[in-house]
């Protein structure tokens, strides 16, 4: 292994595979991908895997998300089947006052080209029979589906081992430096590895490695909790919002945010809660057993939209850290590559920029 590289992609999750494998197929970069984990160890193996674009808001996130799950299809051709699934998705609400919210939200997307339905109960209860009779509507979009995240991961790494990128795992970044225009990174395995490029994808800890290089990036860490039933006969056919059944018959619900750190803990009340929710949609998961619950850490920044493109003040440095990272990481590993090898973009960047923190800091 040699110890110069073109580009450093710090994080191997979906992000920065995806960033590693479309930067490979240009096959002009010698690049490496160091994790201080081992691959889906961390948030991208801990999701219910939607690749959700529908009720995303405002309308330019929902257009982005729409942009990234159109490419699942071609993606799959290129690096493998990742068991994308376009179910369509549902979005259920219980009050018939929602339904004005839902007609604007339905405006909305229109106007970036998402087709997004307002169904009554029957109709939605037509889709989909297993959910409660005491839902007043919901919205619909065929653009909603699911996918395999581990099957996806697996297959961005193989692909761009394919073209000749490195990875190192368990060994995560200690500090960086820059040093004559190039970066010094040091890590666990005492290696000093230098870098004409760094791209900064380190997930949950995204807001520590920015601290290596004196940049504060704003980000937060959000626990979210599943629980799986045991495997069910098929009865879902659709992405519903917090919910949905699996290949194996299992039906993976969450709805939960905390804010506790790194704690990867699942807790009963938070378990519990899940459940009851979980019925409310679907009575008939009151008679199903829960054989697991595990929990993921997100990373989502202060204002919940990605925060995408060079890192200011630090020449030649990076970001995309994001939460939906399984939705946008085609669009996102595609818009990182023309960045890189172009210096610009299909799409504007700009109020993706991590630079309107910086802004609205100096505001204050």
């Amino acid at each position: 292994m040699t110890k110069y590289y073109d580009i450093v992609i710090i994080g191997c999750g979906v992000i920065g595979s995806s960033i590693a494998y479309h930067l490979s197929e240009q096959k002009q970069k010698d690049i490496l991908v160091v994790d201080k984990g081992f691959p889906l160890s961390g948030t991208s193996g801990s999701t219910q895997a939607w690749v959700w674009v529908h009720n995303k808001t405002p309308s330019w996130y929902g257009e982005l998300s729409m942009y990234s799950a159109e490419l699942y299809p071609f993606l799959g051709k290129k690096i493998g089947d990742v068991e994308y699934k376009r179910t369509g998705g549902i979005a259920p609400f219980f009050n018939e006052s929602e339904r004005e919210q839902a007609l604007k939200l339905a405006e909305a997307q229109a106007a970036v080209g998402i087709k997004v339905d307002v169904l009554n109960r029957d109709q939605v209860l037509q889709k989909e029979p297993s959910l409660s009779p005491s839902i007043a509507g919901a919205t619909y979009s065929d653009i909603d589906g699911n996918v395999n995240p581990f099957r996806l991961v697996e297959l961005y790494i193989k692909a761009a081992q394919r073209n000749h990128v490195q990875f190192t795992f368990y060994n995560p970044v200690l500090d960086i430096k820059k040093e004559k225009g190039l970066f010094k990174i040091l890590t666990k395995k005492e290696e000093t590895i230098t870098a004409d490029k760094v791209i900064v994808a380190g997930g949950p800890w995204t807001k520590e490695i920015g601290e290596m290089m004196g940049v504060h990036i704003p980000v937060k860490q959000v626990r979210g909790q599943i629980i799986v039933t045991e495997p069910l006969a098929p009865f879902l056919t659709h992405t519903i919002g917090g919910m949905r059944q699996a290949e194996n018959g299992e039906v993976l619900i969450g709805y939960s945010k905390e804010e506790v750190g790194y704690d990867r803990r699942t807790t009963l009340d938070v378990i519990q809660e899940t459940a009851r929710m979980a019925v409310d949609y679907v009575p008939a998961l009151d008679k199903a057993n829960v054989v697991r619950s595990f929990s993921g850490i997100r990373v989502i920044p202060k204002d919940g939209f990605p925060i995408v493109g060079t890192i200011p003040g630090v020449q030649n440095a990076f970001i995309a850290t994001m939460h939906s990272g399984i939705t946008l990481s085609p669009l996102i590993g595609t818009l990182m590559t023309e960045l890189l090898m172009e210096g610009e973009t299909s799409i504007d960047l700009g109020r993706l920029s991590l630079r309107r923190f910086m802004k609205a800091s100096e505001k204050i």
